[in-house]
């Protein structure tokens, strides 16, 4: 499966949720317009077991399903890909063992030097942010607006926002050259699918 080349990229939001409870709240954000869905989860009660109900749920609506950082679970899962951070290990690596045809996004934070670097080693989308202050990453560092000015002048794919996005803040971020907006806690704190159509909206 393609990695979209533009609209809401959703992020789950698991704390304290049921394998059911994410599933649902993931086919309302879905329906509400997310063309791309990645599972995060930084306490997995049963990691494998959801991340493969999620694969199924987002095949049936023909979207990609990412895993955040961990390379072995995707290929456990059968996902579409991986998302990396820094920490999370060498983008050729994964692409060794995840294929050719696996969508690899990396973090690159506010560089747009890494990101040409990531682009040239073969990502097939790069990350920037945070832009604006974030519940679900209160410590990272805050990317700057005229990164997504640069970064749009000199790269040839996707770029992703993340970091504190509303439906009030995002047309700017488009506006400066992001592609996708990545949002956890803007979609899934409330009424999923009604949150998903307020940013869908922005690319229309």
């Amino acid at each position: 499966m393609k990695f979209p080349a533009q609209g809401l990229y959703a992020i789950t939001q698991t704390e304290n949720k049921s394998i059911d409870t994410v599933l649902t709240e993931v086919e309302k954000v879905i329906l509400g317009g997310a063309v791309v869905v990645q599972y995060r989860d930084k306490q997995p009660q049963d990691g494998l077991l959801l991340a493969r109900e999620l694969v199924k749920l987002c095949h049936q609506y023909h979207v990609p399903l990412i895993i955040n950082d961990d390379v072995e679970l995707a290929i456990q899962a059968a996902a579409d890909g991986v998302h990396l951070g820094k920490e999370d290990g060498a983008l050729a690596h994964a692409r060794q063992r995840l294929g050719k045809a696996a969508i690899i996004g990396v973090s690159c934070y506010n560089s747009v030097e890494t990101a040409l670097i990531m682009q040239e080693h073969g990502a097939d989308y790069v990350a920037f942010g945070r832009f604006f202050p974030s519940s679900s990453k209160p410590l990272a560092a805050p990317a700057e607006i005229k990164t997504l000015h640069e970064a749009k002048r000199v790269l040839t794919i996707p770029i992703v926002a993340i970091g504190g996005i509303l439906p009030e803040n995002g047309a700017q971020l488009l506006t400066a050259g992001a592609d996708l907006l990545a949002v956890i806690g803007g979609v899934f704190t409330a009424q999923p699918e009604h949150s998903a159509r307020a940013y869908h909206v922005l690319f229309e």
